[in-house]
């Protein structure tokens, strides 16, 4: 960095202390499970301790330690219930947990309820959700999905599902399992809430844009625009909600500031293609989670669950997105 600090931008300063956070972040949410220290994670940003604590809690709104801790929790919300085969004592240790005692504390004071209680109360409601898709003639019923059919490329399965949004509007989508390479990928980051939020998504992805131009990495229809959703809404507090807008770059580009730089991990996806307008996502994505996910014979995978945008909105006729949802899933 320059040492004449006088010929700095501020705004620059400002990028440069998102860029070590944003790198904070990502090792966190990879390393969960390992042991987190103060001293490990002031070292990958670059900041001694002391400053670094104080560094990341004006910039999150939240202790290191209640991040981390917090970010356990919540995966373990959701791991009582996609794992229903594992012991709470052994969801505890995935999660980065020491023992039983310590995630059982953790766990009510986030919760305010045991963390048997709550895989309990959870799993019946999967289950009543179930039910109701399958019988047609009672009100409320929101998913439609129809038996797999096998398509002439062997091995090939493809299900076709109907969605009701709020509205009562029909969306339709065909959903097919199958192998994504990793994935390098240049990012914004947002932290806060965005459902609906168009605009919010259109001045992200036209800064990316603007820092891609220049360097010759935009290059379509290889070059691919992604959101990447590192939460669970039902879970996290839409405050602390994490998106990040990604581009898809060669490993070897350099990233600064508050472009950020990671990987999407490859293995095998759940894809669903739809038209969405901008109210329709939160629909979509429940469609896959309670309507085809319990019916198809996979469960979610660890990994990112992300969408790949194929156009542009403004473009289209009906100001549709046309989305691939990707969801990472292993058999059940």
């Amino acid at each position: 960095m320059n040492t004449n600090n006088q010929f700095i931008s501020s705004e620059y300063l400002r990028k440069e202390y998102i860029s070590r956070i944003n790198k904070v972040l990502d090792y966190i949410e990879s390393n969960l499970d390992q042991c987190l220290s103060l001293n490990k994670i002031s070292a990958i940003a670059n900041f001694s301790p002391y400053h670094f604590h104080r560094i990341f809690g004006a910039m999150m709104g939240e202790t290191l330690n209640h991040f981390i801790q917090r970010l356990r929790v919540e995966r373990a919300a959701n791991y009582l219930i996609i794992y229903p085969e594992k012991t709470v004592t052994e969801i505890a240790l995935i999660c980065g947990f020491s023992g039983s005692a310590s995630f059982a504390r953790s766990f009510k004071d986030y919760y305010n309820t045991s963390a048997s209680d709550w895989r309990k109360k959870n799993s019946k409601n999967r289950k009543l959700q179930s039910k109701i898709r399958k019988n047609k003639s009672k009100p409320g019923n929101v998913i439609d999905v129809s038996s797999l059919y096998i398509s002439d490329t062997p091995n090939k399965q493809i299900w076709r599902i109907k969605v009701k949004d709020r509205s009562k509007k029909m969306i339709n989508a065909e959903v097919e399992v199958k192998e994504l390479p990793e994935l390098t990928v240049a990012y914004l980051r947002h932290i806060g809430p965005y459902a609906t939020n168009e605009a919010l998504f259109a001045e992200y992805i036209e800064k990316l844009f603007r820092w891609a131009g220049p360097r010759g990495l935009i290059n379509f229809p290889k070059t691919q625009q992604l959101n990447i959703y590192h939460d669970d809404p039902d879970v996290t507090d839409e405050n602390k909600l994490r998106l990040s807008i990604c581009l898809t770059i060669p490993p070897d580009t350099e990233t600064d500031g508050e472009i950020g730089k990671m990987k999407i991990p490859g293995g095998k996806y759940a894809i669903a293609r739809f038209e969405l307008g901008g109210d329709q996502f939160e629909a979509a994505w429940n469609g896959l989670y309670g309507g085809w996910l319990p019916d198809s014979g996979y469960q979610p995978a660890d990994g990112y669950c992300f969408e790949i945008c194929h156009n542009n909105p403004k473009e289209h006729p009906e100001g549709k997105h046309i989305v691939d949802i990707c969801i990472p899933v292993k058999p059940l």
